[in-house]
């Protein structure tokens, strides 16, 4: 019998069986005393997406997951109860009943299953695993399955094992697991081998239609990690240009204009973050109504932040879940989110410039991106025109289409009133030209009189370096907003700087890096231009009629 909704927005689940299950046979972790498991309304809805179902085939939409929240806030705990439910408990789909909702089975009806806790230390992993153990050992579990074995290396099914994995991906491949947890992916790098381990274990689950957990703290961008990687992939979901979707990537940190130094900010940043687990006398501000107070004590995290020595970007990293910035990049996520304005909106007839970066590929690694970027004039609006980069596939002597870039600027001017665009003409020089020919008596601001939009070839005009630090100023004193385009900012966040005599220039983190910074660079000519334009007194806004939305 084929599943239908009830109600508008509902979708098959497991979730609810997997739940009632968790707190029916697992027992609450580091208590004096049993109590029964009881999950905070965020972990169950969480739970309630993780298994959500085909509603044709029955099959789970997800069999990759990521999990990001503070450290504290239980996520551990959490993981070792989604293994013990993976290991025993109804995960699988067996049946409609009569009213159409999906009925559960475990692993075990059609496999011997094996659940792995990974990370790339001992010490990672037994976070996790010890708090299997006080759920197993501690309450009903082994009266409802007698034969369960809880020791201390290894849990004992009833039809197969729980272990511990850490560091070699030879140790796990071809390991029939069935689920996996990676904790701390955010640590997970080739140099440790995690990048290769989580590759191998994404690749048993996939073979057995089993599925990976993810959960990482924030990430630090440029490191390569596996907790960075699974951000671009959400990134790429998000942005439509994912060939699957089975990602379900639940990421939560604190606003990013938080202040650190203000108590007052800093316990509203820390009650975003914690979520359900906050301890603040107010219950939670997830929900409405609000949920109790968790378990989270935010005070003591308060004089940890505090603590003189304690470095201001770890406590962001750790405590609010900030994805922040290494030490040499151009500009840190919280300073990027904080401009994100997803209320603008650039209609036909505005005001723009346009900054331009271009690539005709390369010898050898994949190709840079090229990209067009628009600023609207009035209110230093930055957004996302077209970003054209290689995919995974692509072939290493991918190269953007040259008559599908230059369709897309001709279409621009014909949309917009385009008063400056300044480009990058390396590898572009004919196709400059041709714009300058079209377009130069619409330009009331050029780069120079005799080069009205060629601007700079990168890092061989000195003038590149003062304006990308004054971009940088712009963006960190909230001078720009900016469009919640996930290309434009992960090519802001990619950049990282390089001192050179005139000032810096902006990279990518060592040059056969696949973390493309071309839109960064195009946002820098956007800029240039918009202030240009400022400077030479075309900057008042003027009223416009309402007309229909083109980018946001």
């Amino acid at each position: 019998m084929a599943w239908e909704p009830s109600y508008p927005g509902e979708f098959p689940t497991l979730g609810y069986g997997v739940i009632e299950w968790m707190e029916r046979v697992l027992a609450a972790p580091d208590r004096a005393e049993y109590e029964p498991l009881r999950l905070y309304r965020e972990q169950a809805e969480f739970l309630i997406k993780f298994y959500r179902l085909d509603p044709q085939t029955g099959k789970r939409k997800y069999t990759r997951a990521v999990l990001g929240r503070p450290r504290g806030w239980g996520k551990s705990p959490f993981a070792a109860a989604i293994c013990a439910a993976e290991a025993l408990g109804p995960v699988l789909f067996s049946h409609w009943d009569e009213d159409g909702r999906p009925v559960g089975k475990p692993w075990a009806s059609v496999r011997t299953p094996t659940v792995q806790i990974a990370a790339v230390s001992e010490q990672q992993t037994g976070n996790t695993y010890e708090a299997l153990l006080e759920m197993l050992r501690n309450g009903p579990a082994t009266e409802f399955y007698p034969s369960l074995q809880p020791y201390d290396t290894m849990v004992v099914l009833p039809r197969g094992k729980i272990e511990q994995v850490t560091t070699s991906p030879r140790s796990v491949k071809g390991a029939r697991a069935v689920f996996a947890v990676m904790d701390q992916t955010e640590e997970w790098v080739k140099s440790n081998h995690g990048v290769k381990l989580a590759q191998t274990m994404r690749s048993n689950a996939a073979k057995l239609g089993g599925a990976v957990m993810e959960t990482p703290n924030a990430f630090i961008p440029g490191e390569g990690s596996v907790a960075e990687s699974a951000a671009a992939f959400a990134d790429l979901i998000k942005a439509g240009k994912a060939r699957d979707d089975g990602l379900l990537y639940d990421h939560r940190e604190a606003p990013a204009d938080t202040d650190l130094a203000d108590r007052d900010s800093l316990v509203s940043g820390l009650r975003v973050a914690y979520g359900d687990s906050s301890a603040h006398p107010g219950g939670c501000v997830i929900h409405d109504p609000p949920c109790a107070p968790g378990h989270s004590d935010l005070d003591s995290l308060i004089q940890t932040i505090w603590t003189p020595d304690q470095d201001a970007q770890q406590s962001r990293s750790d405590f609010l879940n900030q994805v922040t910035h290494a030490s040499d990049s151009w500009v840190s996520s919280p300073q990027v989110q904080a401009i994100i304005d997803r209320d603008k909106i650039i209609k036909p007839g505005d005001r723009i410039v346009l900054g331009f970066d271009g690539s005709r590929g390369r010898v050898s690694g994949k190709a840079d991106a090229t990209a067009l970027v628009g600023m609207r004039v009035e209110d230093r609006h930055i957004f996302e025109i077209a970003v054209w980069e290689p995919g995974p596939n692509d072939p290493q002597d991918w190269a953007p289409n040259p008559l599908q870039v230059d369709a897309t600027v001709r279409d621009v001017f014909a949309r917009f009133n385009v008063i400056g665009f300044y480009a990058d003409p390396s590898g572009w020089t004919s196709q400059v030209a041709e714009w300058e020919a079209a377009f130069h008596n619409k330009l009331r601001v050029k780069a120079s009189r005799n080069a009205p939009i060629a601007a700079w070839p990168r890092g061989k005009d000195s003038r590149v370096s003062e304006v990308v630090e004054k971009m940088r100023q712009a963006i960190v004193n909230g001078e720009v907003s900016m469009s919640d385009s996930p290309r434009l900012i992960s090519h802001m966040l990619h950049a990282r700087k390089r001192a050179k005599r005139t000032g810096y220039l902006l990279y990518k983190a060592y040059p056969e890096s696949m973390d493309k910074i071309d839109a960064a660079y195009a946002a820098c000519m956007a800029y240039s231009a918009c202030i240009d334009a400022v400077a030479a007194g075309i900057g008042q806004k003027r009223q416009r009629k309402r007309s229909k939305a083109v980018f946001g």
